[in-house]
């Protein structure tokens, strides 16, 4: 059955959101004003990460006047990565369009997005808030320094690696998992599944008219520490014993040949008749012998890798309590 309606449906817009009660008419709008002008067949996807606010009954409302509207209401907020796994799931659109319900993200793009994936044959397509309306200080500065270093790890050159306004190709989004907080890095996971063209537009930022951001500093903090782990998932995800294995086997080693080195001049100095300590009151027998447990302990949790790997858990990484 799905085959049939993906073929035939041109746009799927997945929209994640929380508490955002206000803006969700105007959006819902805006979207249908701009997929009528354009002739665009549409399903538009909330995805509710656990609203507290009325933002569900708005969602129900729209359904029920508008049926290319579906939505998703989780239990409780398991956060924005869960919300997109959850719409891209169920996304039959050719083409995936994400987008924030905050109104900072202008569907009057979408058209040229669509365009790019269409026609230009990209995999995907980031936006770029090249002007953005926001704190100097408290998010310009530290985004740029976090672009920098997501240019710089995962080798993808895109200015805004966070912006909530993408286009994917449907093929793409069925072939990449988002999950923990890893939606900031779409484009890095696209990359290592093998999707290699991947596009950039300067997109508008429209300034946030209701409500206040659901981010704060601690996002970047965040940010930094999940391009360290993709960075390492990337290179040694699916083989971390060639990451820990070799550092706990060279560290082993080391460790092996100092102690072998302290016990060679013990029975030297002994044999030659000089003064010697016992090498349990050497301070470089226990560093080595430290060095030896560290070495066993990295081959050990290379090893550990290997078999969680085998054995993955399919435990759900959200729970859904209504859909439309």
């Amino acid at each position: 059955m799905t085959k049939p309606l993906a073929a035939s449906m041109e746009l799927s817009i997945v929209i994640p959101l929380l508490n955002e009660q206000e803006s969700l008419h105007e959006l819902h709008d805006w979207i249908v004003r701009v997929m009528v002008q354009n002739g665009f067949t549409y399903e538009i996807l909330f995805i509710d990460d656990g609203s507290t606010d009325q933002s569900w009954d708005v969602i129900a409302e729209l359904s029920a006047k508008n049926p290319a509207v579906k939505g998703i209401r989780f239990l409780k907020n398991f956060g924005k990565s869960q919300a997109l796994h959850a719409g891209f799931e169920r996304a039959l659109g050719q083409v995936v369009i994400t987008m924030d319900a905050d109104l900072q993200d202008n569907p009057e793009e979408i058209p040229d997005l669509v365009r790019m994936i269409r026609e230009e044959k990209y995999d995907l397509v980031s936006g770029w808030k090249k002007v953005r309306y926001d704190s100097v200080v408290g998010k310009n500065i530290p985004s740029k320094l976090f672009n920098w270093a997501a240019r710089r790890t995962s080798g993808v050159q895109l200015n805004d690696f966070n912006c909530g306004l993408k286009a994917y190709s449907n093929v793409v989004i069925k072939n990449i998992e988002v999950s923990g907080e890893m939606h900031r890095y779409i484009p890095v996971l696209a990359k290592n599944a093998g999707f290699s063209k991947i596009g950039e537009k300067v997109v508008q930022h429209q300034a946030r008219k209701y409500g206040e951001s659901k981010f704060g500093m601690n996002r970047f903090v965040n940010g930094f520490l999940d391009l360290i782990t993709i960075w390492f998932l990337s290179r040694y995800g699916k083989r971390p014993m060639h990451l820990f294995g070799a550092a706990g086997v060279i560290m082993f080693i080391i460790g092996l040949l100092s102690t072998g080195i302290i016990i060679a001049l013990k029975l030297i100095k002994l044999y030659s008749g000089y003064h010697t300590i016992l090498v349990a009151n050497n301070p470089l027998f226990y560093i080595a012998l430290t060095t030896m447990i560290i070495g066993t302990q990295l081959f050990l949790a290379g090893f550990l890798g290997e078999i969680i790997l085998r054995t993955k858990s399919n435990e759900a990484r959200y729970k859904i309590a209504e859909e439309l």
